[in-house]
């Protein structure tokens, strides 16, 4: 009878340390993720045309899969680059030369701007002598010029790095593509190559990887399809009712959705303001552009983006704030652009590591 409760008492405390301790597949997805991390911190800086290359080619690779069932395999590469270059080309020398004169154009009229506001300000204490004083209104009219000029001295001092941004510009415009191009026509080789130095027992980090990789996937791609839809939606709308720096604005409009909930939040001052620029607050083109803006977005959240994000992990906006502040903190733009797949990523680690345990139990005894 004892010896029956000693070996219960046994099995029981060999499961719960098999649960609490990590495994070999454990410590094998820990390792990886570790050392990941390390390198994408310590050599984003060196290794960024890299890392976009790899990312773009994962963009591509799933067209390169759809037209494998119809051409062979180098022919679709062939295809679908060439295809990325005259995107990559219209972008950089029809799109951008566009968007960035209407930019100069309105930072031109920004001291315009200033002044007519600043002209409606002062009139406050005339209709609301009991609240405001013209004292406050001069003492915050000061403030917000002190915090203009600074921002202007800021943007003097850093256009002196110009040349070295549009050198480092050239060189990325060189390298990525190329590095696209060898990361899809020999992924298959460079996959076997980075296998070599991965832990032998790597079945939980595959489990991991597939799910991440669907979501990325899915996210990814998505997210590329909202926002051509919505730049290209909201360029005909401004175009159409004849609101100034319809190509910027809808670029904006575009490049917001890549931060859920705050890049629309932030978009909204552009536009409005140019609205209010153009025709002024109380007329008439000016509600009308504010009832489409607002429509523009509501469909994008009600229609657009459950079609776009159908089969994603369903996240809590804290989780989703807390990730873009986290991952942008540490990766910038596509720290923010992959906060979302990054902290999907996260969950399907933390969902996964309660089984470790239960799954690889040894139930011989």
């Amino acid at each position: 009878m004892n010896s029956q409760t000693d070996f219960s008492n046994f099995r029981f405390l060999r499961d719960s340390f098999r649960r609490i301790l990590p495994n070999s597949q454990a410590v094998a997805l820990a390792l990886i993720l570790i050392v990941g991390f390390v390198l994408i911190f310590t050599l984003s800086d060196i290794l960024m045309p890299v890392f976009l290359s790899v990312v773009v080619a994962y963009l591509l690779q799933g067209i390169v899969k759809k037209l494998e069932k119809k051409v062979p395999r180098l022919a679709a590469v062939y295809i679908v680059f060439s295809g990325f270059l005259a995107c990559l080309g219209l972008v950089i020398f029809v799109l951008m030369p566009m968007a960035s004169a209407q930019a100069v154009q309105l930072v031109q009229r920004i001291p315009e701007f200033i002044k007519s506001a600043q002209a409606e300000v002062m009139r406050l204490p005339e209709l609301y002598p009991q609240y405001i004083t013209e004292e406050n209104i001069r003492g915050v009219m000061f403030s917000i010029q002190d915090e203009l000029l600074d921002y202007g001295q800021e943007l003097i001092s850093n256009s002196a790095a110009s040349v070295v941004s549009l050198v480092t510009a050239m060189v990325y415009l060189f390298l990525v593509p190329l590095m696209v191009f060898f990361f899809l026509k020999d992924r298959e080789t460079l996959v076997k190559w980075f296998l070599n130095f991965m832990p032998k027992d790597r079945s939980l980090t595959v489990k991991v990887w597939e799910e991440v990789d669907m979501q990325i996937a899915n996210y990814v791609r998505g997210k590329f399809a909202e926002v051509i839809i919505l730049g290209s939606a909201s360029y005909i709308i401004y175009n159409l009712m004849g609101l100034n720096y319809a190509i910027l604005l809808s670029v904006l409009m575009g490049l917001s959705v890549i931060i859920p909930y705050v890049g629309a939040t932030l978009v909204t001052f552009p536009v409005l303001g140019v609205a209010i620029m153009q025709w002024g607050f109380t007329s008439d083109e000016f509600m009308y552009i504010a009832i489409a803006y607002s429509i523009i977005q509501a469909i994008d959240g009600v229609i657009l983006v459950p079609l776009l994000f159908s089969e994603a992990v369903n996240l809590h906006p804290v989780a989703i704030v807390i990730a873009i502040l986290f991952f942008g903190g540490f990766w910038g733009f596509w720290g923010v652009f992959f906060a979302i797949p990054l902290a999907t990523a996260v969950k399907a680690i933390l969902n996964a590591w309660p089984t470790l345990g239960e799954s690889h139990l040894d139930t011989s005894y």
